[in-house]
């Protein structure tokens, strides 16, 4: 790494970890505003908010705001160098714009594999404490009220209940049916199911046992019961941003856990499962924009420059956006939803790097 490597990088990662910290610092101060008449409705104690809730918020922000942060820091000091024509100095020398991209690649390399660590496993970690946080003080208290359930907990096995209480862990009219192509084979009705915590174990009382051969079926009626399902009382705890809560490996076995049952609202774990892989990419594309657009000395200073830089890391965040809701509601793959917003600022990044002069 020569000098001048040594100089881009240290002022690239200067500014990316200052405007880390004063973006995260804003929106703290904003969302301490708005949950202040929660916390002190609860009367929650000063320490609590703190190392409960915002010291494990911090990353979960740093990591949301870094492809804004890191387009921002790079026009910003860019930017700073062109109009102290320092670009132009560098590429007078001799040193080509593909090479003076190297110091800026390297950084927002580092930055990426950073974000990806903090994203496949410290973040998820910290979100758990900050989202049970929230959902202790912040938001309404939960209650399931699904009705007629049916889950599938095995290839060939099905459970239903009417309803489920998820204080006392009891699940009425209770059914479990073993089919098999489209017979059924098996069938175990209760009137109701409860959750032994002590055993780890369903329990039911005063059971009905059908068992199916061709036309034959034959009736057993058993007393109590304690059998191991592939559900557990968490599966009907409240799913307030449980996917952030989980690390990729958690993730991964979750949605295999999903399939298996052939749920259908398996399009939110998947983007966010895509959405981690895709994000360090779409810092170095950033990155890359970032440089383009402002490596050019502006007679009206970097002020636009920097503006510019605002706008488009915004729109990236828009298509973000867009792309997730599209693919939550079933309009557009998971995994393309994720790629296309990297996708689509890559082909503006070819554009501007080939008509932009500099």
């Amino acid at each position: 790494m020569k000098l001048l490597d040594k100089y881009i990088l240290k002022k690239f990662l200067t500014a990316y970890v200052f405007t880390v910290l004063i973006m995260v610092a804003v929106i703290l101060v904003i969302d301490f505003t708005e949950k202040n008449d929660d916390f002190i409705k609860h009367n929650v104690a000063i320490s609590e908010i703190i190392f409960d809730y915002y010291i494990h918020l911090i990353p979960f922000y740093a990591n949301m705001l870094s492809p804004i942060t890191v387009f921002i820091a790079t026009v910003f000091v860019t930017a700073k160098m062109a109009s102290h024509t320092e670009i132009v100095a560098i590429l007078s020398s001799g040193v080509s714009f593909k090479r003076l991209l190297v110091p800026y690649l390297i950084g927002s390399t580092l930055i990426g594999a950073l974000i990806f660590g903090l994203i496949g496993w410290v973040i998820p970690n910290a979100n758990k404490k900050s989202v049970a946080f929230q959902v202790k003080y912040v938001k309404s208290p939960f209650t399931y009220d699904s009705r007629n359930i049916h889950l599938k907990i095995a290839p060939d096995t099905y459970v239903y209940m009417e309803s489920y209480n998820i204080n006392s862990h009891v699940g009425y009219n209770f059914a479990i049916e073993n089919i098999k192509g489209t017979n059924m084979t098996q069938k175990l009705t209760a009137s109701s199911v409860q959750w032994n915590e002590e055993k780890e174990k369903w329990h039911v009382d005063r059971y009905t046992l059908r068992t199916f051969d061709g036309e034959k079926e034959t009736i057993y009626h058993g007393g109590a019961l304690d059998t191991t399902l592939n559900i557990l009382p968490k599966d009907f705890e409240s799913t307030y941003k449980l996917e952030q809560t989980m690390t990729l490996p958690e993730l991964n076995r979750f949605i295999q856990e999903k399939r298996d049952r052939g749920a259908d609202d398996i399009e939110i774990y998947l983007v966010e499962k895509y959405e981690r892989y895709s994000y360090p990419f779409a810092i170095v594309i950033l990155t890359v924009i970032g440089v383009i657009v402002s490596a050019r000395k502006s007679r009206g200073g970097v002020g636009m420059q920097i503006a510019l830089g605002f706008f488009l890391a915004f729109v990236f965040i828009i298509f973000v956006i867009t792309s997730r809701s599209l693919a939550q509601v079933g309009d557009l793959e998971p995994h393309i939803a994720a790629w296309v917003p990297s996708i689509i600022f890559t082909g503006i990044g070819f554009l501007l790097y080939r008509y932009i002069p500099r």
